[in-house]
Parts: C-alpha cells; structure tokens; sequence
C-alpha cells in the first residue's frame, strides 16, 4: 500500500504542481523507497524546478529500477532523457555511453516505439555534419514510427525537430507546418511528458523567430506563456518564455516591460546550464537600452551577453555606431557579416549594415545588402523581413538623392510596420519620410512625418531617434547640405579649415583611408575636383 507522502506525490503530479511533488516525493524515497515508475516522475518534477543535476540522478535510478523490474523499453527510455541531457550540456562522453547503452539494449527488441526515440540523436549528428537532408529524413522516420504506435510524445518531438531541419534547409512553408503539427500533438490530451511538451514550445517558437515569422511567433509565444502561467511551481522553459515575450513587447513597443522580462530571464537562466539562452536573456537587454540612449548599460549587457558565448551583434557594432567610433562599428559588421552563411543569421545582421555602411558614406554596399535583404524577405514571405527590406532600400534611395523612388519604398515600409504593429521601426520609417517629402519641396508634409516620429520617439523613451529627428525639425536649412552624411560634413569643414588629411583623421579617430573615401564622396556630390574647391563651396553655401 502507498504511503501518504507517495499519495500526495502522485496527486501533485497530476495536478502539475511540480514542487510539491517533489517535496512529497522526497519524503516518500527516504521512508520507503520508491519504484520505477515513481522515481520517473521524481526526475520528472526535479527536472521541472530546475533542479537539473537530481534530475539526472533519479532517471539514473529509474533507470536501473525499470531493468530490475524487467521493463527494458521504460528503462531505454531514461537511457534516452539522460543521454539527451548529457548532450545539451555539452558532456559528449557520458551521453554517449548512455545513448549507445540504449541502442545495445534495444537490439534484443527489434519493432517499439523506442527505436523512434533513438533515431532522434542520430538526426542531431548528421546535422552537425552539415547534411541536414539526411537529418530531417530522420527524424521524419522517428515521427512515422511515433505515429505506427500511438506515442504522441515521440510524434511531437520527430515532427517538431524535423520542422526545424527542414527549415534550416529552405523548406520554410512545409518545415513550418511540421512545427504547426508538432505543437498540436504536444499539447493534446495523449501527450504524456510536460518534458517534451516545453521542449516543442521552445524549439518551435525559436525556429518562428529566425525565420521572421512574427505572427506565428506571437501566437505561440501567448500559448507557452498560459501554459508557464498554469503551472505557478514550474521553473524550466520559463526562462526562454520570458526572452520571447520581451521579443514581442520589444516589438510592440512596450520596452519597460520587455526590460524587465528580460531581466527576469538572465536571472533565471544564469542559475541553469543553458548558456545559449542566458546569453539570448542579456543580448535582449542590451539591444533596449541602446534603444533607449543608455549606452554604457548597452555596453554591460553585450559584455555578458559575451561571457555566456554569444557575440552580440549586430546591436554590439550599432553601438560603436552610437558612440560615433564608426571604424570600430563599420569593422565589426563587415567582419560579422562576412564569417555568417546560414541565411537566417544573414537576414538579421543586413539592416544594420544598411545603417552602418550608409553612416560612413559606402552607398554602394549599402544597396549590395539592401538589394541581398529583399531576396531573403521574399524567400522567407516574412512581412518583418519586407519592411525592412523596403525601409533599407529607401534609406539608399535617399542617400543617393532620388527622394520620389525613396518616397515609395518608404511607404511600403511604413505600412508593413504599421501592419505589425510595430510603433519604433515605423517611426523610423515615417522619419526617413519627411526627409523624401521636404527633398522634393513638401516642407508641410515634411514637418507632419518628422513630428509624428518625434512624438513616436518620446512615447516609446528612444532618446537618440528622438534628438536626431528634433535636429531635423529645426528647420530646412538644417538639412541643405547637398547629400553630404554628417561624418562627410565634418571632413568637409575641417578641409575648408586647412587640415591634412592625417590632420583629420586624428581629429575624428578614424584612419586616413577612411578621410579619402569621405573626401571623394564629397568631392562626387558638390560635383568639385579638388581641396580648394571644395572648401569655397563650403563658405559660399553657409557649411561651414
């Protein structure tokens, strides 16, 4: 007969309330013992509060138990949970030796479900090995078999992990879909492990966010934040919940709140063993308060952002951007841009290079990614991807002084941000706007669309985005100045002053090839060919 403890145990369980449970538990183990099927919830629970390490302990113990018992599938199944954890973190000799424990194990029992399970490691190895092909074909044989024997926990996890390879692959819509089904068959009724059920909330939600898919990102981001929030004791997967609802607020507009939920998840995740995540956690802060203007909080969050593995770009080269050490910032997104092949990762440094390159005058690379950015935002038939693209494309358009084609990629911008509800990046594109409309002589417009950023700006506390567009708004002659970039302006002064070209970059620290490339810019666009001429056009059109 079962203990009171082990009663209340099982009770908890059911009703999901992870902590008591294992409380309970722990006081049934150290009374009476418990069997295998109750040491699986054990490591179930532990693993669910975060206690990583005992939960590894009690699968071991399950294990062992379910042998001794002679349910060999039940025990290949805790073989699976503990080689699987082993290889998340990284501990590749011991998940090995459980995962081939396993398989040795399984040879004396050729048709179960269980061989599903292990063909999911194998998936994993043939994607690291580049051929990510053999690897959804893989894991789609590991859903058929989840599927020939009724296991909706092995269907889930094959479905969702073959999505993402096939994602990974180009396949976005029909990878997609399989993430679509994966979550379906997580969250019914036959599923039977909370384990895997967080482990396809997670993978699917992150395979939507590199894929630009905001809106299914955001479906099912509210879906995983019920699911944590029906569970008040739970603490695994809670922490990656948090980063992607600060990715939506963020998004939304609600930068205190993302903060804040950002926050909580660096602080919750630091104490695991998923630095991958953590560092996502800092990353996020950083990125809100370079937004807001807080450059040296910026600065701290990147740097642990550092610390866990995750080099924090592109926010880490807008920075240098904003500390005005444009070398730094152009080098870094070169240098990022140039080591990233995977197409998602490209997709997501392209705007920022757009910006960066357009600050320090390099308009013909700058129209090299804008034009590179649009393809991926068709390949992908991402509206986030689209806005950008077109937003990125009028930044060059005006930039090479055709206001009437910038106007129109502008508004296609606009309107997809707007559509997404997306308030900072369509404030940035309403800004770009007045630019165009006081180009072409609509100075009325013009102050329209830059006050409606300006006001934009102030709502959201983008302090920097809110004193450039204010510098705008100061009026038009504030802007003759015949294309030039700012950094352009300042070599153009410091020429009319008599300085060298060394002279001037150690002015502005940034080296002497750099003062060249700005000087032949400005020498193009005032339609001058040499020092002295340049510096009369200064003083005859009130530069300098």
């Amino acid at each position: 007969m079962a203990s009171a403890d082990l009663e209340r145990g099982r009770d908890a369980y059911g009703r999901r309330a992870w902590r008591s449970a294992y409380d309970a538990f722990v006081r049934a183990d150290a009374s009476d013992g418990l069997g295998a099927d109750d040491l699986d919830l054990f490591a179930t629970c532990a693993y669910l509060i975060g206690r990583d390490d005992e939960s590894m302990a009690y699968f071991e113990r399950a294990h062992h138990r379910f042998l001794e018992e002679g349910d060999e599938r039940r025990a290949v199944r805790c073989a699976f949970w503990l080689g699987m954890n082993l290889l998340l973190r990284g501990e590749i000799g011991p998940a090995s030796g459980w995962l081939g424990r396993a398989e040795r194990m399984l040879d004396r029992d050729a048709d179960s479900a269980e061989h599903g399970y292990l063909l999911l490691p194998e998936a994993f190895q043939l994607s690291l090995q580049g051929d990510l092909e053999g690897a959804a074909a893989t894991a789609g044989r590991a859903g058929d078999i989840g599927e020939r024997f009724g296991d909706a926990d092995l269907f889930a996890l094959a479905s969702g992990v073959q999505g993402q390879f096939l994602v990974g692959q180009g396949q976005i819509e029909l990878g997609l879909r399989l993430l679509d089904e994966a979550m379906v068959a997580a969250t019914s009724p036959e599923a039977g492990s909370p384990i895997v059920t967080g482990i396809v909330y997670c993978g699917v939600i992150l395979s939507c966010v590199e894929t630009y898919q905001v809106r299914r990102a955001q479906e099912w981001t509210d879906v995983l934040t019920r699911w944590c929030e029906e569970q008040p004791e739970l603490v695994a997967f809670t922490g990656r919940c948090l980063i992607h609802r600060a990715e939506i607020m963020q998004l939304h507009g609600a930068w205190s709140d993302a903060l804040e939920e950002a926050r909580r998840a660096s602080a919750r995740l630091s104490r695991g063993f998923n630095r991958g995540a953590t560092a996502q956690a800092f990353y996020r802060q950083g990125e809100l308060e370079r937004l807001r203007g807080d450059l040296e909080a910026a600065e701290q969050a990147y740097e642990e952002a550092r610390r866990y593995g995750f080099e924090p770009q592109p926010g880490s080269a807008l920075l240098r951007l904003a500390q005005g050490r444009e070398e730094a910032a152009v080098a870094a997104i070169r240098r990022v841009l140039g080591e990233a092949t995977d197409r998602p990762r490209r997709a997501g440094l392209l705007p920022a290079f757009v910006e960066i390159a357009l600050a320090v005058g390099d308009v013909d690379e700058a129209a090299e990614a804008s034009r590179e950015l649009e393809q991926l935002a068709e390949e992908y038939a991402s509206t986030l991807l689209r806005a950008a693209a077109a937003q990125a494309r009028g930044a060059v358009e005006l930039a090479r002084e055709d206001p009437a084609a910038a106007l129109a990629s502008l508004r296609r911008s606009w309107h997809a941000w707007h559509e997404l509800e997306a308030p900072y990046e369509a404030a940035r594109a309403r800004a770009l706007l007045g630019l165009a409309c006081r180009l072409l002589g609509d100075e009325d417009t013009a102050l329209r669309e830059l006050e409606a950023a300006r006001d934009a700006f102030v709502d959201l506390g983008a302090h920097p985005d809110r004193r450039r567009v204010e510098s705008w708004l100061s009026g038009p002659a504030a802007l003759e100045t015949h294309g030039l970039t700012a950094r352009e302006l300042e070599v153009l002064r410091l020429v009319a002053a008599g300085k060298t070209n060394r002279d001037i970059a150690t002015a502005l620290v940034i080296s002497e090839h750099t003062v060249a490339r700005h000087l032949q810019n400005v020498f193009a666009k005032l339609d001058v060919s040499s020092r002295t001429a340049a510096s009369a056009f200064a003083y005859e059109h009130d530069l300098v």
